[in-house]
């Protein structure tokens, strides 16, 4: 079996696309922490433990506001641009609206195993949790090992790819 025959930029290497999610999740704090005091503000929410599932479902479409967004317009989200990297589709070209919302579904595919195995097991202790997501994580990163251009699983399926692009010298 041949590898796929590749044009345009070279996809930027699982390290970088690692660390840019990383830095991702720093940035994201602050949207998520914004995003759940509004909700309790509009909920007048005045128990943490009150409408978990009606901020979870929020947060889960700000987020995909949030991607989906960036994706559509620029082709980088924050942390993409410091570290130099652009979501293309596989001919190079930006993604629309519904590959983009494809991509944020299937990006789930980073925790969704680890988040299944927990509830399945039912764990509640807060090492056991981050332990599953971690080892989730690694497998993740894993199989994008496995692809002949080092592609995460949600980008191959629904046909996009992260590149480095770096900035033009003057």
């Amino acid at each position: 079996m041949t590898a796929p025959v590749q044009t345009g930029p070279k996809p930027a290497g699982v390290a970088r696309r690692f660390a840019a999610f990383l830095y991702e999740g720093v940035l994201l704090f602050g949207v998520v922490f914004f995003a759940g005091f509004l909700y309790s503000v509009l909920t007048r929410q005045q128990h943490a433990l009150q409408g978990r599932t009606g901020l979870g479902v929020s947060l889960f479409i700000v987020l995909g506001f949030y991607f989906v967004g960036f994706w559509t317009r620029s082709g980088q989200t924050l942390a993409m641009k410091t570290w130099h990297l652009r979501v293309t589709d596989t001919a190079g070209q930006p993604l629309g609206w519904v590959r983009a919302l494809l991509r944020y579904l299937l990006s789930w595919l980073w925790f969704l195993p680890a988040l299944i195995s927990v509830w399945a097991l039912g764990l509640h202790g807060g090492g056991a949790i981050i332990g599953s997501l971690l080892a989730g994580i690694a497998g993740y990163l894993l199989i994008a090992r496995l692809h002949p251009q080092r592609q995460f699983l949600h980008d191959a399926i629904c046909g996009s790819r992260v590149i480095t692009q770096l900035p033009a010298r003057s």
